[in-house]
């Protein structure tokens, strides 16, 4: 039987932004939180800048916000998204997002994952409610109606009533309690980095879908922006092996100087492609969360804000459920936390893969309805607005 210091009410494998999130929003409860950690507390206390720049929405703002994060992020590191321009092939012609007219607010907020991961860090050093195990992966992990129990690298095992899996899209936990899921490799990588350029940008984001390649361009601090190429994997680590200067040329040559001249602000980070759907969100005595439960494509740029709303929709049923004396890990509670996220992600997962199939084949029906499906969503502002207003909630 596991001593009282390896038992928990609640243990969290994953000190990510949404693992952190969610042993945030728990502190005020009583409830005894352990936060389990792979890589070393090192790490997390000082994260390091690793090209991702996070677009939230205000949604998404207002969570961080409710947890103490949003105002230890720096200024400096918050650029507004004013609009985005969504281009395919050689045409001139763009899809726009704009601002809602007269709303004074943009249409989200760019900012480096590593600041959010700091700042949610910092924030759950200040509450010193979860206690945090870091340095030690999990090896094995069982779950019942009683309870669940995992075993560490490091050979200690820890019991709680309710095991959250926030371990990323290839999850180990979720592996191991024989959670199955759709891990679906495409085959292609991103490649990030930041860039300076000539021509200011204006706060618009630009995505354009070209022939074997798709290229983002995000605003950032004037004349800065987080440049993401999308090629084939071979392509991609062909390019990552460039020098800084050949590097530089090939993209500047890929952008066909959209922006002007390029210059490197940052190192290249690469990133594989995988998506991944849990074929559950819950089990006895088990909830996953962020991208344990959904691994979104990033081309519409919503995984990491679903995520937020995951652990705090699962968060908020736990903290009802034990206000009012209820068990924490009841099983009719944990499938309305399931049906609550498959309904309000699904959607938006599915066809997210289907702009991804229909924009990154090479065929000649693909490209005209590439085509043809920008030009007619341009004219029907009840889906440009709709998006725009769903970035905005």
């Amino acid at each position: 039987m596991a001593g009282s210091d390896n038992s928990f009410d609640i243990i969290v494998v994953g000190a990510g932004p949404v693992g952190l999130s969610f042993a945030a929003s728990l502190a005020r409860s009583k409830l005894k939180v352990a936060l389990v950690e792979a890589q070393a507390r090192e790490k997390l206390e000082n994260p390091a800048f690793d090209g991702r720049e996070i677009a939230l929405t205000h949604a998404s703002i207002r969570i961080l916000r409710e947890l103490g994060a949003w105002d230890i992020i720096p200024a400096s590191d918050k650029s507004p998204l004013q609009g985005a321009r969504v281009l395919n092939g050689s045409s001139a012609f763009a899809l726009r997002f704009d601002s809602l007219s007269g709303s004074g607010q943009p249409l989200g907020v760019l900012v480096p994952n590593c600041r959010i991961r700091d700042a949610l860090f910092k924030i759950i050093c200040l509450q010193d409610h979860a206690r945090l195990l870091c340095g030690h992966s999990v090896v094995n992990a069982t779950n019942s109606n009683q309870g669940a129990v995992i075993t560490l690298s490091n050979g200690r095992q820890l019991t709680a009533r309710l095991l959250v899996a926030a371990d990323s899209r290839l999850s180990t936990t979720r592996d191991l309690l024989s959670i199955d899921a759709d891990v679906n490799w495409l085959g292609h990588s991103m490649l990030i980095c930041r860039v300076s350029h000539e021509r200011a940008h204006h706060q618009i984001a630009i995505e354009w879908f070209d022939h074997h390649q798709t290229i983002a361009m995000l605003p950032l601090a004037e004349g800065v922006s987080s440049l993401l190429l999308t090629l084939s994997t071979n392509e991609a680590d062909r390019l990552l092996a460039f020098d800084d200067d050949l590097f530089l040329a090939e993209l500047t040559k890929r952008c066909g100087r959209r922006l002007g001249n390029l210059a490197l602000a940052s190192d290249r980070h690469r990133y594989p492609l995988v998506t991944t759907w849990a074929h559950r969100f819950c089990a006895p005595s088990v909830a996953l969360i962020g991208d344990a439960a959904i691994g979104m494509h990033p081309v519409t740029a919503h995984g990491f804000n679903i995520g937020l709303c995951s652990q705090k929709q699962l968060a908020y049923r736990i903290l009802t459920a034990y206000r009012d004396g209820r068990d924490i890990a009841d099983p009719d509670m944990l499938r309305r936390y399931e049906s609550y996220l498959r309904l309000s992600a699904g959607p938006l997962y599915h066809a997210t893969n289907i702009l991804v199939g229909l924009y990154s084949s090479e065929r000649p029906a693909a490209r005209l309805a590439r085509h043809l499906g920008l030009r007619f969503a341009q004219h029907l502002p009840l889906v440009r607005h709709g998006i725009s207003a769903m970035l905005k909630r």
